[in-house]
């Protein structure tokens, strides 16, 4: 009987991978940003599930965006680039990426999911512009639009663990690609460590 873990353990695991990934920046960068690459699947994982499971899908939606303005500042501040006050105010200094934490990506992807399932109310022609939409909002993160669509793709796929691992990874390749060509090369390739999350979901 295969065995999969609890939902807690998971969660504990993906506080741990992102505890080693922003230490990594200031001890021993690669090999702990690689396991830190296990926290984006996983948290974007919990969000598409915290939509079927939620009762009361508005509060959670506020709740995230509640979170994602918390952590801006947290991220900011933790951040190489920061520089005093000035550093919050978003596009105020360095590259149009990473402006803000990855929590802004993961709630604008709770959206982007009810964006799709609301087929009653939404012609596809809306949802599709909707959803570049909230790629073009969400894109400044920590993440980018990735961890949305990557929310999209695990809430849209549900029990279809191989139709869920190959869409995150082809999202993770177009955000390596990204990443390689506007920061960092080696860091971009790091990101397709990202596979080693579907594991822990399975």
């Amino acid at each position: 009987m295969k065995k999969t873990l609890d939902s807690n353990v998971i969660k504990l695991v993906a506080i741990a991978a992102m505890t080693v990934d922003h230490v990594a920046w200031s001890l021993v960068p690669l090999a702990m940003h690689i396991i830190g690459r296990l926290t984006c699947p996983i948290m974007c994982y919990f969000v598409a599930e915290g939509y079927h499971h939620t009762r009361d899908i508005r509060k959670y939606t506020a709740r995230m965006f509640l979170f994602a303005v918390i952590s801006h500042f947290a991220y900011v501040f933790a951040s190489a680039d920061f520089a005093g006050w000035r550093s919050f105010i978003p596009f105020s200094s360095g590259s149009v990426l990473n402006q803000t934490s990855v929590m802004w990506s993961l709630a604008w992807g709770l959206v982007m999911l009810r964006v799709v399932h609301d087929r009653r109310r939404l012609r596809p022609a809306v949802q599709v512009a909707l959803i570049l939409l909230i790629c073009l909002v969400s894109f400044p993160a920590d993440w980018s639009c990735i961890a949305a669509l990557c929310i999209m793709a695990f809430g849209t796929n549900r029990g279809k663990l191989k139709t869920q691992a190959l869409w995150m990874m082809f999202y993770v390749a177009l955000y390596a690609v990204v990443y390689a060509l506007a920061l960092d090369w080696v860091y971009g390739l790091v990101q397709l460590a990202v596979g080693l999350g579907r594991s822990g979901l399975g």
